[in-house]
């Protein structure tokens, strides 16, 4: 997934917020960040106190005065509102949000928040493709905007490490005529031991190895040891007879 995703802020009122939401956006391995009318103007010292080691994200940050054109860029924008609005837009819920993600690919994505008082307004929603609804307690709904983005970001950092983990741990699963190769050298090291007794059990034996072992799919590399393994155990056993 090669997503290009930006933080966008719609008009947030306290420099701190702002700060705090750099540190959240950097904490999770993300740095595109847009502030559309900041209240107390740009740039803010507050902010950049409260940033600590992300302030490199809020000197990169982009201003806008519009936000018609802060979002001309993006293919996609998912707003992120607590409350439903009377409006034809598509809301959805956190985790419709990382399912259309992992199906939308090479795309610049933007993630728009609203101020801290009032949220998004329905002229800043129209723009949007999507709202998201963020899961919270019905007694308290409100979230601070950092804290909104801190949890956004971690879905989305979530369904990248899971990706780039994919990709590392994937392997070459054995065709099942190696797996024979290496069950039928098994099955003779065994026989030489006497180890299927009574005779009569044996099939039903030799089928539960077989369930284990085309059971666990295991790759080339696997096998591999696992018939050296084997040899090794069948010459020390010849040693001891000699």
């Amino acid at each position: 997934m090669k997503n290009n995703f930006q933080f966008v802020l719609v008009k947030p009122q306290i420099g701190e917020n702002i700060g705090a939401a750099a540190r959240s956006i950097k904490n999770f391995g993300f740095s595109k960040i847009i502030i559309i009318e900041p209240r107390d103007g740009w740039p803010n010292e507050k902010a950049k106190a409260t940033s600590v080691g992300a302030s490199d994200v809020l000197d990169k940050a982009k201003i806008f005065y519009n936000t018609k054109a802060a979002l001309k860029k993006f293919n996609i924008v998912f707003a992120f509102s607590a409350r439903k609005r009377d409006i034809n837009k598509r809301f959805i819920s956190l985790e419709d949000f990382t399912r259309i993600l992992k199906k939308k690919k090479d795309l610049n994505i933007g993630l728009m928040f609203g101020p801290e008082a009032s949220g998004l307004s329905n002229a800043d929603l129209s723009y949007s493709n999507y709202v998201v609804t963020i899961p919270s307690s019905d007694n308290f709904r409100s979230l601070n905007l950092s804290h909104s983005i801190a949890i956004v970001a971690f879905e989305i950092y979530k369904l990248l490490r899971k990706k780039k983990s994919e990709k590392k741990t994937k392997f070459n699963i054995a065709k099942k005529a190696e797996i024979n190769k290496v069950l039928d050298l098994l099955f003779k090291y065994l026989d030489n031991k006497n180890f299927f007794s009574p005779l009569q059990k044996k099939n039903s034996m030799i089928k539960n190895i077989n369930n284990f072992f085309y059971r666990i799919l295991p790759s080339d590399k696997e096998l591999r040891i696992l018939s050296s393994i084997f040899a090794s155990l069948a010459k020390n056993k010849k040693k001891k007879d000699n």
